[in-house]
């Protein structure tokens, strides 16, 4: 009988590695732990100690008597020398070597991704959908300023309607929306309007249908930003940022991030600090923010338990751009807005997570996590609701919103392991997941307001709306689901593998409004939902792969339906249903370069779309029928040469209409046919007497239709962005300059559009100069 392990066949039985390996293994493990306790991240680029294993020695044979006596001496120095050899190194020592090991490879920008995405550990050669990461070093590099921003490094992905600029909201492979569910904590849901802050490390996109690892879902895919974790050795840093738009708009930030252990028996902590006070960058308006984050982890023999929480208070400016009248932008400058300078949204949110993995043995694992998010917010929303190009009068309503809750409750285990069948491997994920979700507005403001000329605007004339609208008020949205899965990855050879799966998924959904409360959406129903893929790795280096894929979501609405008022969506009304066809490629060649090519061809059906009801300033919905996305996806990362290293991405996106009366044949709004994007940097390593890398790159953003019915389209744009970081020592603490300019070129774009009234503008230049003390 012939078994597979570790790529080879090995006849008879499954044999352990020799002794003479084992050895090598421990002698360098203790080389690397000699490193000093104290070691920090810069040092990371150090040359290790090379491991020289020398030949075991022939045993000696038994002494005779008359040699003993002879020999006591030299056994007596042999014992003294074994008493006086240096001791076992700690976890921290081991935990400081680890992180200067991996330190040159998160410089190159090196892939990583973390096992909660994909509900494993396994390589993405060895699965059968793409998964695309932003390294921890682009996130430090970039200094994205939200999860849209950091995310222009992903292919096929563009900017939705972000709720006046405080909500993240991302359209993968032409689908998504702000409040979709689809922004994930460590693989659990996240509901807080804003998720990328200095506490996120990473973050990773897994691309299509993901409804078998995770419920309802749009088949765009999730976004999984993944948390700092505590270390187990001493050190930490401080950040202070400047930061400027033109000489009067000007900012601050400071970050605190420490870590270490507590006590020697694998306890571990992390503070996280920050705090940010700038101005906005158009004619008013400031952004103000505070996070605390601490977290503890316990890392056992075969246990690890994480434990983190972070507090946010917050204020944003709530502003929604400009408008596009007749098909083209105000003739305004960009700096100037259209409300009034109350508008800001605050609030805030907590989220707690803990997570516990067990190791059973060397084949199975255990994980089970919990995650409760919850976040509160009020806001002042002047809305436009009609604009007179010619002679620049604009209308407005006097909106807010008043005792704002949303919350999500997440608990999910399973099991991943493997097991033999015959001389076939299986590698087997099996488990369960329940999430309570509501999301709750309690008093919306609705309230006359006088025109404005937008051509020669005085502000500050009037002040809040205070007029509470009990139709609108109360708004609802309410959804509980309950699941089991499993997943299998069958290994017919040694280069081959299937991969099927299924999720059984029970769920209810209630959603309406106002004052009495008014149901628009009630719906119980169960659902199964398949997968099936192939992997064909063609060396350890490259692996082909297909998959079918199946999403799906419930229709739901809290607003009015344009064709059919008062009726409530039921589970006699189908779900939105998507299914994906992939093939692609993968590789990683020498652990330096890894990436993705992917086609796929998406069809979703059941699907409203909103549209502007001019009469009343208001969005209203309506069922679209049948779309479809088709596209191809290239995304590249990481060490091009020892100096060089690179992120880029290219995406072709044809996303439209094919089954509706009014929308057949039209894009889908907000998403780009082609995106671009590509970032170098180069690292001149020790040729300067401190560590010197500079890096730049740009991200292009194609034709988008701004409505659905593509009345008018937001034109594409080219940003770019540069910076340099400089790393030297202050006696004996290293210190890292770090110059960073967005939007070099002072570029006017327009990012998304939630109707022709409500256009995102991009952030002009921003310049900011930061100072890290590390310790």
């Amino acid at each position: 009988m012939r078994a597979y392990l570790d790529g080879r066949y090995a006849s008879g039985r499954r044999h352990r590695a020799g002794k003479s390996r084992a050895g090598l293994l421990i002698g360098a493990a203790v080389l690397l732990a000699e490193c000093p306790s104290n070691m920090t991240i810069a040092k990371a680029q150090s040359v290790l100690p090379p491991v020289t294993v020398d030949a075991p020695a022939q045993r000696p044979k038994p002494a005779r008597a008359s040699e003993q006596s002879s020999r006591r001496p030299q056994t007596a120095a042999r014992q003294r020398i074994r008493n006086t050899a240096p001791a076992a190194p700690t976890l921290s020592e081991r935990a400081a070597a680890e992180a200067a090991a991996q330190q040159a490879a998160k410089l190159g920008y090196r892939a990583m991704p973390s096992a909660t995405t994909l509900r494993s550990g396994a390589s993405p050669l060895d699965t059968s959908q793409a998964v695309n990461v932003v390294p921890e070093q682009v996130l430090k590099d970039q200094l994205p300023r939200n999860i849209d921003d950091a995310l222009a490094n992903v292919s096929g992905i563009t900017q939705t309607n972000t709720l006046a600029g405080t909500q993240d909201a991302v359209i993968r492979r032409g689908f998504g929306d702000n409040r979709d569910g689809s922004i994930m904590r460590n693989g659990m849901p996240l509901v807080q309007g804003r998720s990328l802050n200095p506490a996120v490390e990473s973050v990773e996109v897994l691309k299509g249908p993901a409804s078998l690892l995770y419920g309802i879902m749009d088949p765009g895919g999730i976004v999984n930003t993944i948390s700092k974790r505590p270390e187990l050795y001493q050190h930490g840093s401080v950040t202070l940022l400047g930061s400027a738009y033109n000489t009067s708009k000007t900012g601050a930030d400071g970050l605190l991030d420490v870590t270490g252990p507590i006590g020697d028996q694998g306890l571990a902590y992390r503070f996280i600090g920050y705090g940010v006070s700038e101005d906005y960058w158009r004619n008013f308006g400031r952004h103000r923010e505070m996070l605390v984050a601490p977290s503890l982890a316990w890392y056992g023999k075969d246990t690890t338990v994480q434990l983190n929480y972070e507090h946010r208070e917050f204020i944003y400016p709530f502003d929604r751009g400009t408008a596009f009248i007749n098909g083209a932008p105000l003739a305004i400058p960009k700096t100037r807005r259209l409300d009034e300078p109350y508008n800001n949204m605050w609030g805030t949110s907590d989220l707690i997570q803990a997570s516990v993995e067990h190791r059973i043995n060397q084949d199975w694992k255990l994980f089970a996590g919990y995650s409760y998010n919850t976040e509160t917010f009020s806001a002042n929303q002047l809305r436009i609701t009609g604009v007179n190009a010619k002679t620049g009068v604009e209308t407005r309503s006097n909106d807010g919103t008043q005792g704002s809750l949303s919350n999500s409750s997440y608990g999910t285990s399973y099991i991943s392991g493997g097991f033999w069948l015959g001389n076939m491997r299986n590698e087997v994920l099996f488990g369960g997941d329940g999430q309570y979700r509501t999301i709750y507005r309690d008093n919306l403001i609705r309230q006359a307001a006088p025109s404005f000329n937008v051509y020669n605007p005085v502000y500050g004339l009037i002040g809040p709306g205070t007029t509470v609208s009990n139709s609108d008020s109360a708004q609802t949205d309410k959804l509980g689901q309950w699941s089991l899965f499993f997943q299998d990855t069958l290994h017919l050879t040694e280069r081959f593998a299937l991969v099927g799966g299924v999720r059984y998924m029970d769920y209810d959904q209630l959603a309406g409004r106002g004052k009495p409360f008014i149901t628009n959406t009630n719906v119980s129903a169960d659902a199964v939902l398949p997968l099936g893929g192939a992997i064909l790795k063609l060396t350890d280096q490259l692996s082909l792969y297909a998959s079918y894929t199946q999403s799906l979501k419930p229709n739901s609405t809290i607003a009015p339906l344009s064709n059919g008022g008062g009726v409530v969506l039921g589970s006699n009304i189908a779900p939105e249903e998507g299914t994906q066809y992939e093939t692609g490629l993968k590789f990683d060649l020498n652990k330096r370069l890894s990436g993705t090519l992917a086609v796929y061809d998406i069809e979703k059906q059941n699907v409203l779309v909103s549209q502007l009801n001019t009469a009343t300033g208001l969005n209203v919905y309506t069922a679209a029928g049948k779309v479809r996305s088709r596209g191809l996806e290239i995304d590249v990362t990481g060490r091009l040469s020892d100096n060089w290293s690179m992120i880029g991405s290219y995406g072709y996106t044809d996303a439209r209409v094919t089954e509706d009366p009014t929308y057949a044949g039209k894009q889908l709004q907000n998403v780009a046919m082609n995106t671009a994007s590509l970032y170098l940097v180069y690292d001149f390593g020790t040729a300067l007497p401190g560590q010197l890398r500079l890096g730049g790159g740009a991200r292009y953003v194609g034709d988008r239709p701004g409505d659905a019915l593509n009345t008018f389209v937001l034109p594409s744009y080219v940003v770019a962005d540069v910076f340099a970081t400089y790393e030297t020592k202050h006696q004996t603490l290293p210190v890292i300059y770090q110059l960073n300019v967005k939007n070099l070129f002072d570029t006017l774009y327009y990012t998304s559009a939630q109707n022709n009234l409500g256009v995102a503008i991009g952030d002009a230049r921003r310049v900011s100069l930061s100072a890290t003390v590390k310790f």
